[in-house]
């Protein structure tokens, strides 16, 4: 539709003629509502499903959501911001999010790596590989890019590469909400038939209401370290956060992979029962596989044998698909596992290998038990790794809504994903009625996308009601009567809208307050989170009471911050975790890696006195000359590390890796030697743009101000260009720390 009326409802800045001239058709909204929403479609798209996508228009609109359609043959991702950030600076009818459907470039964020959970790649490596592919590009309108290329490759046509600015803002608010209506395809297939197919069922779908009173909660192998009391926090959390779930006429179901030998069967019966609102299914996870199983947790003799042979067999296999040498590797094998000829000699039997084949796939959920399988639930939450990887043309999580099932949006990662999120941070708002949209922006890192239908929501009667509020309502004196209700994500949400509104002194008595004070394991882990933007006295005391937190999530997120301070304050609370938590799997392991970044000389003597010389201890002397030797191991790594990064007679690529190791291993005492370099002007350009980089991750340090200071002299020296962007970036880094992400 030809667009009408437009300068009635559009800004300036979408009525310039540079618009007029790149061929945008902008149909507005049929209502008048508090906010809206925007449909993003490419015109081929457009021109083939034009009914389906004025239904889909027609069915936000009813739910009370003005909504734009705007099609193009869209040449790169800047014009579709353009147009976003228009609509949302409106006075009347703020954009509050939109969809992507079709053919809709993809940017590729390069480095920005800090705002993913967990990604550190070499950025040298290809780049469609290297890069995020995320849609905070369209929705994060604070995050300031440069254009770098398009993706030369016909099969990649749609990638547009950025580099974050050291102008921008290093952390993410999100705006508005996006999400993406891009269905995988394999050779052959049709993707705007499939788009036109899944926006047919979505109508039909949300002409009923969904009260969210059926979940299932899944857990995978090898995630959090397969640990039990993190299972069991997340569930006690669940229980603050929708209580209807565990009343009668409600009904929340735990699958764990120890649960049966093949899991996914399991788990498919669960996501095809009729009665199916919301599937959170946590593991591991690549962009065609659902990693569900590993081999079977076994203590009696043939189950353990069978284990030892498939593992055998799988290597020999390997080393034959790689032109490996198979009789070294067997004889490899025999020398250090003592075992002999009989375990490899069905290797390459063809019943074997169909056999191992079989057994292996069905360990996991492949695409094919996805697509056209008949899901029920209406939301699915992938909490794993790079199965919402929406730039390849096929990717597993595109399978749940964009095939013939009942699921109308999958929640997914475009890349890696770091174990330790908080995966369920305001879910319980969902049973109230919040759209997934306004959901994701509470949580989402860059790689974070919803595939499918944002607006969706469950049925509730004060769903408009806190959808308009959450977007629109910034009076204190509202999301205080809110934070007086007995609901535990519904006093989440006023205190994170309180703290954006009070000042500092009032907001942080009042997050102190709620994590002493409230029941809810959510609410205090918001209030702990929040807190954390302050940094002041009322967080390090909220800090050191952490470690005793009964939630075992807040206990596991204390020596993540703990360990990034760094400071002598903390050693003491470290070691206290040995003594209080040994049997949280999670916690030990945590605890075990922060334990290098802390001065090893303060923390033996905590050993002694906490452990060593405390009769309350059992197994003391064990445990205590465990963690001495750890220290001593870790004081070595650290003392070398300083003087590798120092050394100018190491060559600069073994340099730069002891730099980008502090990436992950963020040992405090090398920061002064790691500043020293980057003022260095006697060193190379990319050793100092590496050191500063590095320098940008220790964004809690104790340290952080005289890595500002650093940076505040770089930048106001004669260094060269590249050297004070990235110097800028680091100081800005770390001033945004005070922000979630």
């Amino acid at each position: 539709m030809f667009l009408k009326n437009l300068k009635s409802t559009l800004s300036i800045a979408l009525i310039s003629s540079a618009l007029w001239a790149s061929g945008q058709e902008i149909e507005k909204p049929s209502i008048a509502s508090n906010t809206s929403f925007a449909i993003v479609v490419d015109s081929k798209t457009y021109n083939a499903a034009k009914s389906e996508l004025e239904a889909y228009k027609k069915l936000v609109e009813k739910d009370g959501l003005g909504t734009y359609i705007i099609h193009a043959n869209w040449e790169s991702p800047e014009k579709i911001r353009e147009i976003l950030q228009g609509l949302y600076k409106q006075k009347k009818s703020p954009l509050e999010g939109a969809v992507l459907v079709g053919e809709i470039p993809i940017p590729m964020l390069r480095d920005a790596q800090f705002l993913t959970s967990a990604l550190k790649i070499n950025q040298k490596i290809r780049w469609d590989r290297s890069s995020v592919p995320s849609d905070r590009y369209y929705d994060d309108f604070d995050l300031q890019f440069d254009y770098l290329k398009q993706d030369t490759a016909s099969s990649r046509k749609l990638l547009h590469y950025y580099s974050l600015k050291a102008e921008s803002p290093q952390f993410l608010e999100m705006d508005i909400y996006t999400a993406r209506i891009k269905p995988p395809v394999a050779a052959g297939e049709d993707r705007t038939a499939k788009i036109k197919d899944y926006l047919t069922r979505l109508v039909a779908l949300r002409s009923k209401a969904y009260p969210l009173d059926d979940m299932i909660a899944s857990y995978g192998h090898g995630y959090n370290s397969n640990a039990v009391n993190s299972i069991m926090g997340e569930s006690l959390a669940l229980k603050s956060q929708m209580p209807q779930l565990f009343k009668p006429g409600g009904s929340i179901k735990f699958l764990n992979f120890r649960n049966a030998e093949f899991m996914k069967f399991n788990l498919l019966s669960e996501l095809k029962r009729d009665q199916l609102d919301f599937a959170y299914m946590t593991g591991h996870g690549t962009a065609t596989l659902q990693l569900l199983n590993g081999y079977p947790y076994v203590s009696s003799p043939q189950p353990s044998m069978d284990n030892v042979a498939r593992y055998l067999r799988s290597k020999v296999r390997s080393a034959k698909e790689d032109g490996r040498d198979v009789d070294k590797t067997i004889n490899g094998f025999k020398e250090s596992l003592g075992v002999s000829d009989k375990w490899f000699k069905d290797a390459f039997d063809a019943k074997s290998i169909e056999a191992d084949s079989i057994y292996n796939i069905n360990m996991d959920m492949q695409m094919d038990d996805l697509k056209d399988a008949g899901i029920k639930s209406k939301l699915v939450y992938l909490n794993s790794c790079l199965t919402g990887s929406f730039q390849l043309d096929n990717y597993i999580a595109g399978y749940y809504p964009f095939s013939k099932n009942e699921n109308i949006a999958a929640v997914a990662n475009s890349v890696g994903v770091l174990q330790d999120l908080w995966p369920t941070e305001m879910m319980g708002l969902l049973k109230d009625g919040y759209r997934i949209g306004n959901w994701l922006k509470h949580f989402a890192y860059l790689e974070t996308h919803i595939l499918g239908d944002p607006t969706f929501h469950f049925a509730s009667t004060r769903s408009k009601e806190l959808n308009d509020a959450s977007f629109l309502n910034k009076s204190a004196s509202y999301w205080k009567k809110l934070l007086q209700e007995n609901n535990a994500d519904i006093q989440s949400l006023a205190l994170v809208k309180l703290t954006n509104i009070l000042s500092e002194k009032e907001a942080s008595a009042l997050l102190k307050e709620y994590y002493f004070n409230s029941p809810f394991e959510p609410t205090r882990m918001q209030a702990f989170q929040l807190l954390r933007r302050f940094e002041n006295n009322d967080y390090q005391e909220v800090l050191h009471a952490a470690k005793s937190d009964s939630y075992e999530y807040i206990r596991r997120r204390a020596i993540y911050d703990l360990s990034d301070f760094g400071s002598d304050d903390f050693t003491r609370d470290l070691i206290e975790f040995y003594i209080n938590d040994p049997h949280s799997e999670r916690i030990t392991y945590r605890a075990k890696w922060g334990l290098q970044f802390l001065n090893p000389s303060l923390a033996k003597k905590e050993v002694n006195e906490l452990i060593r010389n405390n009769p309350a201890i059992a197994g003391r002397e064990v445990l205590a000359n465990k963690l001495d030797k750890d220290l001593d191991y870790y004081k070595k790594k650290s003392e070398d590390l300083v003087k590798a990064i120092g050394n100018k007679e190491l060559s600069e690529k073994e340099r730069l890796g002891e730099l980008t190791t502090l990436r992950l291993y963020r040992h405090h005492s090398a920061v002064p030697t790691v500043i020293d370099v980057a003022k260095d002007e006697q060193n190379s350009e990319v050793i100092r743009t590496t050191a500063l980089e590095a320098l940008g991750w220790f964004t809690l340090s104790y340290q952080r101000e005289n890595i500002i200071k650093g940076c505040e002299e770089i930048i106001a020296s004669n260094a060269p260009e590249a050297v004070k962007k990235e110097a800028l970036k680091t100081k800005n880094r770390i001033h945004g720390a005070s922000h979630k992400i």
